[in-house]
């Protein structure tokens, strides 16, 4: 009886014994990968998710001068400072630019990597192709400082050069106001942004076409496939997966600025008092209303609504993604 026991325990407990020396065999086996995932994993417990005990601030009445411990030991102040917010006389004029200088970046620049990694995909002339991929990235590298200067040179009423050559050959009879006209700053922050990091997204896309299979294009051309054709039928659907996880992406970073990135760097340092009314956004206000001013626990409320609305917006379109084109994120 007590032999049939301990046969029965051997018998159940020798696939676990199996599996763990199994899946120990396999650790040491990827060790020099595992150390690179063990990097990872540090790294976000570090820098994204240890900083996470800083939402706490946004329900209570924060100090600096309580330090770190403050966070957890200052008195609670429930709801107010998201009451504050959102009855703030300037909330609907905030929200309204951040939403829409968000969407207007999601509508005109996501297309324009995938439009020019096919362009680039259907050149012939390999210098010249490598010539524009590398001029076209090189623009992401700069930052946004270095690119608001740039701008200054060119389009400023008063130095400009393009205000000057306009004027020179008589298009214009008085400097255009682009950087201080409230109307130019939605356009002109999309059309930055897009020239700065497009050629610098459509590396995943090109990377996407290269994963085509060439012998697709070489049948659909004996076939009589033309250019536009090919394009259509073998380009969009072989990148069509790269595609929703970058819109996905996308999406959930909108507030941010999305693809292009940086709502808070562009509205900072382009906005002015003039044209204040559409160049501040949730980012810029948060700062100069919330840390500036020593407020922190009204700037992490303001903070914590655009993380759940972030939250909310990748969930959502990854729900759509999946329902419409049968790929998703997760």
């Amino acid at each position: 009886m007590e032999r049939n026991f301990i046969q029965e325990n051997a018998a159940q407990a020798g696939p676990a014994i199996h599996d763990q020396a199994s899946i120990w065999k396999r650790f040491k086996k990827q060790r020099t990968l595992q150390v690179f995932v063990l990097l990872g994993i540090v790294y976000l417990l570090i820098f994204s998710y240890t900083p996470m005990f800083g939402i706490l601030m946004a329900f209570k009445q924060y100090t600096i001068v309580t330090g770190i411990r403050g966070i957890f030991t200052s008195p609670w102040a429930g709801l107010q400072n998201f009451r504050e917010f959102f009855t703030d006389y300037r909330f609907g004029q905030i929200v309204r630019n951040t939403l829409a200088l968000s969407i207007l970046k999601v509508v005109f620049t996501f297309p324009l990597p995938i439009l020019f990694a096919i362009m680039l995909n259907e050149l012939r002339n390999m210098v010249f192709k490598r010539f524009v991929q590398t001029v076209s990235y090189l623009p992401h590298f700069i930052s946004w400082v270095v690119v608001v200067g740039l701008s200054y040179s060119f389009f400023s009423s008063e130095v400009g050069i393009v205000n000057r050559l306009l004027m020179g050959i008589g298009i214009i009879g008085k400097p255009l106001t682009i950087l201080t006209d409230p109307n130019s700053f939605w356009g002109f922050a999309v059309g930055s942004a897009a020239w700065k990091e497009m050629g610098w997204w459509a590396i995943i896309f090109l990377a996407a076409i290269a994963g085509i299979n060439p012998s697709l294009y070489e049948a659909a051309q004996i076939d009589g496939a033309g250019r536009l054709a090919r394009i259509r039928h073998i380009t969009l659907p072989g990148i069509k997966g790269t595609v929703v996880v970058v819109l996905i992406l996308t999406v959930g970073s909108i507030l941010g600025g999305g693809l292009v990135g940086s709502n808070f760097e562009q509205s900072l340092l382009l906005g002015n008092d003039i044209n204040n009314p559409t160049s501040e956004i949730v980012q810029t206000y948060a700062f100069k209303v919330g840390l500036s001013q020593g407020r922190f626990s009204f700037a992490a409320a303001i903070d914590l609504i655009q993380s759940i609305i972030s939250v909310t917006l990748v969930f959502l379109s990854n729900s759509i993604a999946k329902r419409v084109s049968g790929s998703s994120l997760f």
